[in-house]
């Protein structure tokens, strides 16, 4: 089936930085799959004003049974995909003296292991996308806590370094395929997840802001987008410190320090 319109898959669309995305990559001739567990919300925006053509699909990436159905679906009303966002995330934080195997296997089903579930799944799409002539975009919203190991960050943190090791290593082989992947990786962004947290968030971006420099990020060329670069930059370097001098630094900022 040919394409005729640019089509994006956006999973993890109905709160926070994905429901600012349905508008950020909104334009005219541009059709937006949406997806999330939460289909009254995937309706409402579907519903709203929008440049291009919106669709609910409602999925939890965790459930592998949905997974097959909604891929099916998408295969069988449009043939091909021209870009995956996976923005779908959950984040629970816990101090090292106190590690929660449950909430650990939990963050990393969602954020890590459902993800590349269904990045093999979509894959066939996007091949697709190739074969109409097209340079099809495969997108993992990450986190810029990759940059620098933090204290309670250890099943978020895991997840997120994780998914960032498997974007690059499928990207050093998509590339001769023609698919372009991407990585995203903010630093703090106002959602209902980060409303949870008790401490500090330097530089917070609202949620719209986030969603303009994805949109921004994916027209242009570089593989890592992250931001706000004040923050970026500053964990970076941090990083980059000999081991001791940096655990210096991290560990004063545990709440086991006295």
């Amino acid at each position: 089936m040919m394409q005729s319109t640019t089509l994006t898959w956006l999973i993890g669309a109905s709160s926070g930085i994905g429901e600012a995305l349905t508008d950020a990559l909104d334009k005219p001739n541009h059709t937006l799959l949406m997806s999330a567990r939460s289909a009254d919300k995937l309706e409402q925006i579907a519903a709203s004003t929008a440049k291009g053509e919106r669709v609910a699909l409602p999925l939890d990436i965790t459930d592998s049974a949905q997974c097959d159905g909604v891929v099916a679906q998408v295969k069988e009303t449009y043939g091909c995909v021209d870009r995956v966002v996976f923005n779908a995330g959950t984040c629970e934080y816990m101090n090292g003296d106190a590690l929660e195997q449950d909430a650990i296997e939990r963050v990393l089903q969602t954020n890590f292991l459902a993800i590349t579930a269904l990045t093999n799944q979509v894959l066939p799409l996007l091949l697709e996308s190739v074969k109409q002539g097209r340079t099809p975009q495969l997108v993992f919203v990450g986190s810029s806590v990759t940059y620098l190991a933090l204290p309670r960050a250890a099943a978020y943190g895991a997840s997120k370094a994780a998914l960032r090791y498997f974007a690059e290593s499928i990207y050093n082989d998509l590339i001769h395929l023609g698919i372009d992947v991407r990585m995203v990786s903010p630093g703090f962004v106002k959602t209902p997840l980060t409303d949870k947290n008790d401490f500090p968030m330097p530089f917070l971006l609202s949620a719209e802001e986030a969603a303009e420099r994805i949109a921004s990020g994916l027209r242009g060329n570089r593989f890592d987008i992250h931001f706000p670069r004040r923050l970026t930059w500053l964990l970076k370097g941090l990083n980059a410190l000999p081991i001791r001098w940096r655990f210096a630094l991290t560990t004063k900022s545990s709440r086991l320090h006295s």
